[in-house]
């Protein structure tokens, strides 16, 4: 590896997750930079217009711009790619379609196991990049084209396999047909529920309990049922009884038993709010 240190950009519209992203990252890759951590598309752009980072971690949704549009106006600039990693909670319907483009990519959340396969491909074409090509973002050019699906020996070129990775996220997004309200008993009454107003699911028995910041009601519905029609970006299962909106995270712990617990960010009836992460689920969020 050169001398120099090298740089990546963090680009995820959740803090929290951007915040937990870069301590993985300095963790698990201590000689890598972080050189800025936005939380937008055009911040993101701007970001790498101006340091010229080596790896661009990029969030696929996020506002202004998405991950795929600014990757795309990165391929159509003339200065240098970052090595491109991809980050998206798309499990079932996308991930195909990231590994058939040859594009690096980390579920959310991120797990230290596939953060640690990730940083090991990276070193292997990023740092080995920089020894053959030189030294900064220039130096990496080519090996940033075999993490985010350039062009070499006839393969389709960026933005190609971004439009065609467009495409796969436009169509997991609209296949299921995602909920945005959900017919909830509350006493005697029948509440339509914003799904956006929801902080978590508890399946109960028969029923399944949606919980907002005001109330708590029961729908007749299967916990899987109900993830069919959830947007994967907004909400991941911690347990086989429990999904969470991802942004109402606060924090995750580890108790002294080793068990870990998600702490929402805001108190339900005046108190605060815990959730088990069951093993099944935990390695998702290890080191979080």
């Amino acid at each position: 590896m050169s001398g120099r240190a090298l740089t990546a950009v963090i680009a995820d519209d959740e803090p929290l997750l951007a915040a937990m992203l870069e301590r993985m990252l300095r963790a698990a890759w201590p000689q890598l930079a972080i050189a800025r951590v936005v939380h937008d598309g055009r911040a993101a752009l701007q970001a790498i217009a101006d340091l010229r980072p080596d790896i661009a971690f990029l969030d696929i949704r996020m506002p202004a711009l998405s991950g795929l549009e600014v990757a795309a106006a990165l391929a159509r600039g003339e200065g240098p790619l970052p090595a491109l990693v991809f980050v998206t909670a798309y499990d079932q319907y996308a991930v195909d379609a990231f590994e058939a483009a040859a594009v690096d990519y980390l579920l959310k959340p991120v797990g230290e196991e596939r953060l640690a396969r990730c940083v090991a491909r990276l070193q292997t074409r990023v740092a080995g990049g920089a020894q053959e090509g030189g030294t900064g973002a220039a130096g990496s050019a080519a090996s940033a084209g075999a993490v985010s699906g350039g062009s070499a020996g006839g393969e389709p070129d960026l933005p190609s396999l971004l439009a065609r990775l467009q495409q796969r996220l436009d169509a997991a997004a609209a296949a299921p047909g995602r909920l945005r309200f959900l017919r909830a008993s509350l006493g005697d009454v029948t509440r339509q529920i914003p799904v956006d107003e929801v902080l978590y699911f508890e399946a109960r028995d028969k029923y399944v309990a949606v919980v907002t910041r005001d109330a708590s009601a029961l729908v007749r519905l299967s916990l899987s049922e109900l993830l069919d029609g959830l947007d994967p970006e907004q909400f991941a299962q911690i347990h086989r009884s429990t999904v969470v909106r991802l942004d109402a995270i606060d924090t995750i712990r580890r108790d002294l038993a080793g068990r870990s617990w998600v702490h929402l960010r805001e108190k339900i009836a005046g108190r605060e709010v815990r959730l088990a992460v069951s093993r099944q689920f935990a390695a998702r969020f290890r080191g979080m």
